[in-house]
């Protein structure tokens, strides 16, 4: 095979105040969306209604239409089996999942909210109830491609918030059977329901239950998917609840000439392994740099493992924004929002404290993205598609919630009372002010 040469299209800031086309690709990258097209919506959606309304039978349907199911149509895997799973796991494999579990667990204890109470005057309390949810689904990809690692990521913070039950989802492969890592990772975290089902129908399994197999409908849906899947989340949202919408996995790299070429490299071909429609991008305001970068992605491109999937993925996904200077390259970060971003600079904590979207940075050259997806503890389930700017990871507060009690006495509403009655009559709610009259013995017959 011949040796690859590698250069990646190039996006140069400078240019965005003169050059139209410049501008306008700047706008299509910072504005690029998680949201599923239109047609994936409508397909997803009409999918959600037969299984609305068909349950167990619609799954399976979907699951032999579209693929993800088990050979025989069995659609929940017994927790005897997920044991068998957890013993037969090789020592080395058990061993790294069982370090994941811990760090997750670790960080994930450190998110946990406490519950508070307010005197805000006396007679008037008010406590923010920390309440962890009964029902949650986690959503964990299979098939050709399974990840153990996600389910992990989606189960032990529900763990540690206290859920009553955690059902998990999860597609067959094309032979109908299931991956054997990520099933004896459910039996080392004890999931209490296992889901044989992919794509939107194990969305609307876990969203609306299984009524023939006495499963019951989830509270909040959580875990990233393909587009299909975040399509259906997205429209289950208001029956239950959802983490967030998640696009295709993303990767940056903000870096100078202080750092090493070969890092660099290796890090935008893993995130290449994703997939052609996973971006990775080098942001540099140094070109000879992103020069090396190429030169090394050529070299290490050369010898890698699924090397054609690689070079399509770089071809399509990959880019090199050159910025005029440490600033701009910093503030395109920021407007960016990328969901991974590694940060390989000079003054590397100065520039951590200007960066204020992304879904999770990995700070110096020895801390590359894969460490996060798998063993540092952090979640890595993200936001995409510039969601950074106002969401952040998966986390133990996403398994529950705060309820308000609010705790008035006759005195408290005394005090209160002008207010309320005074508002409530500006807004021409004279009920309102009635219901506070009358514990007064002054309100209208």
């Amino acid at each position: 095979m011949t040796s690859p040469t590698v250069i990646l299209r190039r996006l140069d800031l400078s240019r965005a105040a003169t050059d139209l086309s410049v501008a306008a690709e700047v706008r299509a990258l910072l504005r690029r969306g998680a949201v599923p097209d239109r047609l994936v919506r409508e397909g997803a959606r009409a999918i959600l209604a037969s299984v609305k309304a068909g349950g167990d039978a619609s799954v399976r349907e979907a699951n032999v239409r579209f693929g993800g199911g088990r050979t025989d149509g069995s659609l929940l895997v017994s927790k005897a089996e997920m044991a068998a799973a957890r013993d037969a796991l090789p020592p080395r494999i058990r061993a790294g999942l069982e370090q994941m579990i811990a760090n997750i667990r670790r960080f994930a204890e450190t998110q946990l909210p406490e519950t508070r109470t307010t005197t805000m005057l006396p007679g008037v309390e008010i406590e923010r109830r920390w309440v962890p949810l009964s029902r949650v689904g986690v959503y964990a990809p299979g098939g050709s491609a399974a990840y153990p690692s996600s389910l992990l990521m989606g189960v032990v913070p529900a763990k540690v918030a206290g859920v009553g039950t955690i059902v998990v989802a999860s597609p067959a492969d094309a032979e109908g059977g299931l991956n054997q890592t990520l099933l004896g990772a459910a039996g080392l975290v004890g999931v209490d329901v296992f889901i044989v089902a992919g794509g939107a129908q194990a969305i609307g399994a876990m969203a609306y239950g299984l009524p023939d197999a006495g499963v019951a409908p989830v509270d909040r849906i959580v875990g990233p998917g393909n587009s299909w899947v975040t399509a259906a989340k997205l429209e289950v949202f208001g029956e239950c609840g959802i983490d967030l919408p998640a696009g295709p996995s993303e990767v940056m790299v903000v870096a100078d000439g202080t750092a090493d070429a070969v890092h660099v490299a290796a890090d935008m071909l893993s995130q290449a392994e994703h997939g052609p429609d996973s971006p990775a991008l080098l942001v540099t305001w140094d070109e000879s740099f992103a020069t090396a970068v190429e030169a090394e992605l050529a070299r290490q491109l050369a010898t890698a493992a699924r090397r054609d999937i690689l070079e399509r993925s770089l071809g399509k996904g990959a880019l090199i924004v050159v910025a005029p200077g440490r600033d701009a390259a910093l503030d395109f970060v920021n407007n960016y929002a990328p969901e991974h971003l590694s940060v390989v600079v000079d003054d590397v904590e100065e520039a951590v404290a200007q960066l204020r979207n992304a879904g999770s940075l990995f700070v110096g050259p020895y801390a590359p993205e894969s460490a996060g997806d798998y063993a540092s503890g952090a979640n890595h389930v993200l936001p995409t598609g510039g969601l950074a700017r106002s969401c952040g990871a998966l986390s133990t507060e996403d398994y529950g919630k705060f309820v308000q009690v609010q705790r008035i006495t006759r005195e408290g509403l005394a005090a209160i009372r002008d207010s309320v009655e005074s508002i409530a009559e500006a807004e021409g709610l004279i009920a309102h002010k009635r219901a506070v009259e009358v514990r007064f013995g002054e309100a209208e017959s």
